[in-house]
């Protein structure tokens, strides 16, 4: 069966950690915690950016480029049993994912840059990325890893999450590893990065509870601050 995908909205906020606390307080009231969470009701995502020598995904974020993509792997707590090959889609606050599962072999396939595999792989979109390895020279630029705290609520298909402990490889340029060696990006200790997705409406109880109108919206990128320095 064919996967459908639509575009979502996607405002990030930039909040402190007392902050959080008290949306997070809010938010337990009528929203539930993901249940792919650990006890402590997060998980680690690592995430495999890929960008070109001219470094376009990088710096059409930067010069706020509305409708742009970005190829990435993830995946989760560090189980390489399940990765999945995304493109993220952006149109200013609408974006949209486009997904595909590879196994553990091919991905360390790719990452060493013997593709001949994808240009016949079943996954359309593995053989766009084959495509774009090809004609735009995508490459493998960094990992990104942080701790996401999810919650979620049935109408509107509303995800909130609370990002923090981002971290970056970017002077280390091995993928796949055991254990990773990187560094911390923040600027400022125990900020978050709140996430509000949602599909055509946000719910008027989650607005009143998030408090949108007060909280100052940014256009934070994960990818560009672990390629800050370079």
């Amino acid at each position: 069966m064919k996967q459908e995908y639509q575009f979502r909205h996607e405002l990030k906020y930039r909040i402190s950690y007392a902050q959080y606390i008290e949306l997070r307080n809010r938010l337990r009231t009528v929203m539930q915690s993901d249940i792919h969470t650990g006890v402590d009701g997060r998980y680690l995502i690592r995430s495999i950016y890929f960008d070109n020598y001219m470094d376009k995904a990088l710096y059409e974020k930067r010069d706020g480029v509305l409708v742009r993509e970005k190829f990435r792997i993830r995946y989760y707590n560090d189980d390489f049993s399940y990765l999945t090959l995304e493109k993220k889609i952006k149109d200013d606050d609408l974006c949209m994912k486009v997904d595909a599962q590879i196994s553990e072999e091919e991905c360390r396939e790719l990452l060493a840059g013997r593709m001949d595999w994808m240009e016949e792989h079943p996954s359309p979109l593995v053989q766009e990325l084959y495509a774009k390895m090809r004609y735009q020279m995508l490459r493998p630029r960094v990992l990104v890893s942080y701790r996401r705290e999810p919650y979620i609520y049935q109408a509107g298909n509303v995800r909130i999450t609370f990002d923090s402990d981002i971290r970056t490889t970017l002077f280390h340029r091995d993928f796949l590893e055991e254990q990773v060696l990187d560094v911390d990006t923040a600027q400022t200790p125990q900020d978050m990065i709140l996430e509000v997705k949602y599909d055509a409406f946000l719910p008027a109880i989650i607005r009143r509870l998030v408090q949108i109108d007060t909280l100052r919206q940014t256009a934070f990128s994960k990818y560009e601050a672990c390629r800050r320095f370079g």
